[in-house]
């Protein structure tokens, strides 16, 4: 069974506090485009994610507001900026990477909150049974491309009625694999 595998961009999720500093009391989110997962969409707001040796320019919000801040980077991108940023799936930020995000009212110091995503799968109950996987299993995927295909390993698996099936890599990982503008893959034993 193969499944789309999408590119995730670096991009940052903000609070309602965190987005009321960057961008002013009584802001709200501006829709863009809605993204695979049902609910997420890509905002017009734009921030300045700042490390200690350099800045990423115009990096996207994604939407809805959450409960914690989360800057999710490619580990290009974190060590081009200098943020110790660890591999984990999203929400785990205890004790992850600190940095500085700007926006056009203000600014706020993360003391935690910078990821490199762990790859993972999106499944529903259903696509999970029929891919044969459950909840935080750990698996390999291989990606046919032309010229770079690729087995990735340790793609952990999240299930919810809420997900759409989805694998997602970040830039590193699809430039990797020379992944175009679709692409799939599907689990390998």
């Amino acid at each position: 069974m193969k499944f789309i595998v999408e590119t995730s961009a670096r991009h940052v999720h903000v609070t309602e506090e965190t987005l009321k500093i960057l961008f002013g009391e009584g802001h709200q989110l501006t829709h863009k485009k809605d993204l695979s997962q049902p609910g997420q969409f890509a905002c017009e707001e734009r921030v300045t994610v700042v490390g200690p040796k350099k800045s990423l320019e115009r990096v996207s919000i994604l939407g809805p507001v959450r409960k914690a801040d989360q800057v999710e980077l490619s580990m290009t991108d974190a060590r081009s900026i200098g943020v110790a940023a660890p591999i984990r799936e999203s929400g785990d930020v205890a004790g992850s990477g600190a940095c500085k995000l700007v926006g056009p009212c203000g600014e706020v110091e993360l003391k935690e909150g910078v990821i490199v995503a762990k790859r993972h799968i999106h499944a529903t109950p259903e696509d999970a049974e029929a891919l044969g996987v459950k909840d935080k299993d750990v698996v390999s995927v291989k990606i046919d491309t032309e010229d770079r295909s690729l087995i990735f390993g340790d793609v952990v698996v999240r299930v919810s009625p809420k997900f759409a099936l989805a694998m997602h890599i970040d830039t590193d990982e699809s430039n990797a694999a020379g992944c175009g503008k679709e692409v799939y893959g599907e689990i390998v034993k």
